[in-house]
This record gives structure tokens, sequence and C-alpha cells, in this order.
């Protein structure tokens, strides 16, 4: 991912969630150096992205989202085969993440790609309206 992709990331990003990750967000990602990809399709068109932060021994997938529009298709497992593949050519050992228990989709496919639930962060995530949602902090062991 280049910096000039932000901006399409950043539509993507606003239609999927109510709590998106703002321009800073992506740019400052990119610039300090984390794995930060795109997946296209075959008109070029931004189907998908994914940004991963190393943290020792082991892989952090900060973000990884699907275009509203082709959720269901396969993309985000496509994706997640990508992530594990730089994880292991890293030579970590587990990949972690952080849902929404909200996110009952999410947390389904990554319970079918393997991930088991680790912990919990109590009001990790600003909620719709007031108040905060926890996350699920889950592991894959690679």
């Amino acid at each position: 991912m280049q910096l000039i992709d932000v901006d399409q990331v950043v539509a993507i990003e606003n239609c999927i969630y109510s709590h998106p990750w703002t321009h800073g967000n992506f740019v400052d990602s990119i610039n300090v150096g984390y794995e930060c990809w795109i997946l296209r399709d075959a008109t070029q068109r931004m189907v998908g992205y994914f940004f991963l932060m190393p943290v020792v021994d082991e892989m952090h997938l900060l973000n990884i989202s699907v275009h509203e529009q082709l959720h269901g298709l396969g993309i985000g497992k496509t994706m997640l085969d990508k992530v594990v593949e730089i994880t292991r050519d890293n030579g970590m050992s587990s990949l972690l993440l952080e849902v929404r228990p909200s996110n009952t989709r999410a947390v389904t496919i990554y319970q079918r790609y393997g991930f088991v639930e680790i912990g919990l962060r109590r009001g990790y995530y600003p909620a719709v309206g007031d108040g905060r949602e926890d996350a699920i902090v889950m592991r894959l062991a690679i």
C-alpha cells in the first residue's frame, strides 16, 4: 500500500464501520512501516485491505476490511491466508487481533479460521451512541 491509496481505503472504511480509522491512522501506519496491504480485483478495484504490526515474536492484525458490497465472497479468507503467510515468513509464532463482540460475522469467520479467544479488553472500543464496547482478544497459533 502507498499513501496514494489512503483516500480510497478511508472511503471503504467509512462505509463499513460506525467508528472508522481516520485518514491519519492509515497514514501513520504506513509511515511507521507496518505491513499494509491492499487487495484489488481483475479490474484494479480495491476490494479489501489489512494492516499488521509486528511485536517481538507475534504479529498483531490491526485492521482487516472488505468492501461492503463484497462481503460473503471469501475475500476475507483470502486476505487472512496472506496475513498468515506474512506472519510465518517473519518467523512469528502467533497472530493476535481484537474484535467487537457485536461484529458476530467477523467473530464467526475468525473462529472458523482457527482463532481462539484468549481474553477480553473491557471498554476497548467506542460504542454507537454513548459508552464503550469490549474487545474480544483472539489468537491464532502459526
